[in-house]
């Protein structure tokens, strides 16, 4: 994911600028954010895109006024500076050399450290060493990757996204035969043992283990339990398409077993976007044969409701659901007729926005439909009723999660207020290990431009609870100064979204 100065840049004229492409240069998206950020705070400076040159971040370019000239490749790295003067960008560029260079030094370079493969180094450090690889690559290099820890009896978790469909199946295959757990690909939230892993929130110890072919609805699903006082033993990630009719479960199927033979876990909860029905099917049939009991939170359009599926858990386990929590926001009125914009950074909690929405609203076209021809395209700014989620692997390519950085949603935010539509603005934010350390930073200006300039009523989904490096109240508290209504759960806010459009879920 690129890394750049805030959304709203100066005009492409203003002060003088280099746009430079280089070849043979590779960093991760979050480093090169990163120095874009520090690099845009310096004076002088007025707007800065470090990133590797994919479409998107070409996109972003031109709209900052950087975009390169000539032949371009998705593996180059574009370095673009604007400043007030010559001196500034002199200084500026002689920065953003200084970063990458001290990235270099940190890891060490080629040279310096011999590549080698996860197998390569599990051999070199033995049997005792922990049962869990964690795959973090290119998604082109990362199923050799999975495989070698597969062969070195290592479940592995893949954190990378773009694995082609039936490189999946294939890993999956072979860690069962190996009697191990592939998490993944795309797999963004983990718990294992206490441990979080990738996208993952601070919640306490229990007896709750959780299958989840969704990384947002674990995140959402366990802080609920969380505020409930209920723990989870492990939370195990399959990845968002375990539950297609392409893998057949097979991730979830292992997970379920292994959570079944541990006796820290007394009941299971299975977490999905969507499902194949006849994988839901099969899947469930294999859960009823288990001694732990088993209840599916399964997003569908007869069951589009996380929260109520949290509740029905703590129902079966004799607790009283507690009042979730939230912020009022300002007394807002109805604005009946208006459209639903709902811009997300989890795939899930907009899955689950728009089966609680439709039914009231309509069609709602979106990056990720409910029906294929309600498929938004590139045109994330459309009239009407739209959820985008800019979580998307179309959307995350050579980017960082929004979760990470959430400049495609700032400007879009922008660009709502300066359309003058009418619309209730439906957003998550999403706390815990791995987010962004002050989301509300971010927020909160955009926010404020946006509601001085249309009146705009926000709704905020805030996933996260006090124990996270955030702190859920911290947060909760600066958005609702800002004017947004802030809920604990993404359906209730969806719900206080749809009574401000005049309709009810």
């Amino acid at each position: 994911m690129t890394a750049s100065a805030p959304p709203a840049a100066p005009s492409a004229t203003a002060g003088v600028s280099s746009v430079v492409l280089r070849s043979g240069v590779y960093a991760d998206s979050v480093r090169l954010m990163q120095v874009s950020r520090d690099v845009a705070a310096r004076d002088g400076v007025t707007a800065v895109l470090v990133a590797m040159a994919t479409p998107l971040n070409l996109e972003l370019a031109a709209n900052m006024g950087l975009a390169p000239d000539g032949e371009i490749s998705p593996e180059q790295l574009l370095i673009g500076v604007r400043a007030e003067d010559d001196a500034a960008l002199a200084a500026a560029l002689a920065a953003v050399d200084a970063a990458l260079a001290e990235r270099e030094r940190s890891t060490g370079t080629a040279t310096a450290v011999p590549q080698r493969t996860i197998g390569a180094g599990l051999d070199e450090l033995g049997p005792d060493t922990p049962a869990l690889a964690i795959v973090s690559v290119p998604g082109q290099f990362a199923v050799a990757e999975a495989a070698d820890a597969i062969a070195a009896g290592r479940s592995v978790l893949v954190f990378s996204d773009g694995v082609p469909v039936e490189h999946e199946v294939a890993l999956k295959r072979a860690a069962h035969d190996a009697g191990v757990l592939v998490m993944g690909p795309d797999c963004g939230t983990a718990i294992v043992s206490g441990v979080a892993l990738g996208f993952a929130n601070v919640v306490r110890p229990g007896p709750v283990g959780l299958v989840a072919a969704s990384g947002t609805g674990a995140q959402q699903v366990s802080c609920l339990l969380d505020m409930a006082g209920v723990g989870v033993s492990h939370v195990l990630g399959v990845g968002g398409r375990d539950l297609k009719e392409e893998v057949g479960g097979l991730a979830t199927l292992d997970a379920l077993a292994a959570l079944d033979a541990d006796p820290a876990t007394e009941r299971v909860l299975v977490v999905s976007k969507p499902p194949a029905p006849s994988v839901a099917e099969a899947v469930q049939a294999a859960a009823h044969e288990l001694s732990v009991p088993v209840r599916f939170g399964v997003l569908s359009p007869e069951t589009p409701d996380l929260t109520a599926a949290v509740e029905a858990l703590l129902g079966d386990m004799g607790i009283d659901v507690p009042t979730w929590p939230s912020r009022p926001g300002p007394a807002d009125p109805a604005v009946p007729g208006a459209a639903l914009k709902g811009l997300f950074a989890g795939g899930t909690l907009a899955d689950e926005a728009m089966l609680l929405a439709s039914p009231v609203l309509g069609d709602i076209r979106s990056n990720i439909p409910l029906r294929p021809e309600l498929d938004l395209g590139t045109d994330l700014s459309a009239p009407g009723h739209v959820v985008v989620d800019f979580g998307d692997d179309a959307l995350t390519v050579g980017r960082a999660h929004p979760m990470i950085d959430p400049t495609l949603r700032l400007e879009a935010i922008d660009a709502l207020a300066r359309s003058g539509e009418p619309a209730v603005l439906l957003l998550d934010v999403v706390l815990g290990h791995g987010a962004d350390p002050d989301p509300a930073g971010a927020l909160v200006p955009a926010l404020t431009a946006a509601r001085a300039t249309t009146s705009l009523p926000v709704v905020i989904a805030l996933v996260g609870t006090e124990a996270d490096p955030q702190g859920w109240s911290r947060q909760a508290d600066a958005l609702a100064a800002a004017g947004a209504h802030v809920f604990a759960s993404n359906a209730a806010a969806t719900r206080y979204a749809l009574d401000l459009l005049g309709a009810v879920a």
